[in-house]
């Protein structure tokens, strides 16, 4: 049976805590399903996550054509069911674009472990246009679908935010892991009163929705769960806002918010995709 999963962004943690026995079990405790890693990947906290049984992927980043192979064989070694990329720098040509595109479905095919490209401002797949053209040279893409960085980056409701979800739904038929964040048109990161509405909430509901509604009608054997790992990231990286010198909101109770209406999503979804199915 098809499922999701949702995991919390080791990166995340940073500004949070101290958690009273370690963050792993405070993950666990909150529901989570797992944690994705970052690059270099924290032995000692996969080996405690794997043995309270949570699931474990990563992220990385490959710049040079050499670069997938290697990456892909230490996250298969490491045993991480897959990875989520940024590709490149934004400012390949369409041929070293493909190539660089090449040498990750290689890499992945060859290491038997999924990579998922990802809609991330300052890589190969920071616009709209650019990526649903890859889709259509290579229909076997599949994306970690980080769509703040559209949303906010691009302006997805300048012109119409339906016509805009309408063109990239080659990317959002091929998304098999969410990054969970929520932006406005002008700051990638808000937070979100789990009381309250804004058509930037509403907006974000409509393309999770749909992720999870596209990947609900492929076959199971496909893959058998779809990830959301909620990634609110901290100030220092300029993702938070802050407020006389304090961050805006609580980001741990926050993603827990997110990761509820990513829930919320999936069932809406479900539902969706079981009418069709009558």
């Amino acid at each position: 049976m098809s499922q999701l999963r949702c995991y919390f962004n080791w990166l995340a943690l940073d500004g949070l805590g101290p958690f009273a026995d370690g963050p792993v079990n405070a993950i666990q405790r909150a529901g989570y399903n797992g944690i994705q890693f970052i690059d270099p990947v924290d032995r000692s906290a996969l080996e405690q996550a794997r043995a309270i049984g949570l699931g474990v992927c990563g992220s990385a980043r490959v710049n040079q054509l050499n670069e997938a192979d290697s990456i892909a064989l230490a996250a298969a070694d490491y045993g991480l069911e897959c990875l989520t990329l940024h590709v490149g720098w934004g400012m390949e040509s369409e041929d070293e674009g493909a190539r660089l595109i090449e040498s990750i479905l290689e890499a992945g095919a060859r290491h038997h472990i999924p990579l998922y490209v990802e809609t991330h401002r300052a890589t190969l797949f920071q616009d709209m246009y650019r990526a649903v053209q890859f889709t259509r040279q290579f229909p076997e893409l599949r994306f970690n679908g980080d769509f703040s960085h559209w949303y906010t980056g691009l302006e997805m409701v300048y012109g119409g935010f339906e016509k805009k979800v309408a063109f990239i739904q080659p990317v959002i038929e091929r998304v098999r892991f969410l990054h969970g964040r929520i932006g406005n048109p002008g700051c990638m990161q808000v937070p979100v009163d789990p009381n309250g509405s804004a058509p930037y909430i509403d907006h974000f509901r409509t393309i999770w929705t749909e992720c999870f509604a596209a990947y609900l009608r492929q076959p199971v054997t496909q893959q058998p769960f779809i990830t959301f790992a909620v990634e609110l990231l901290a100030p220092e990286i300029y993702y938070a806002r802050t407020l006389a010198g304090a961050e805006e909101s609580d980001r741990w109770q926050q993603s827990l918010v997110l990761t509820n209406i990513a829930r919320e999503c999936f069932q809406q979804a479900e539902r969706t995709v079981a009418y069709g199915r009558e």
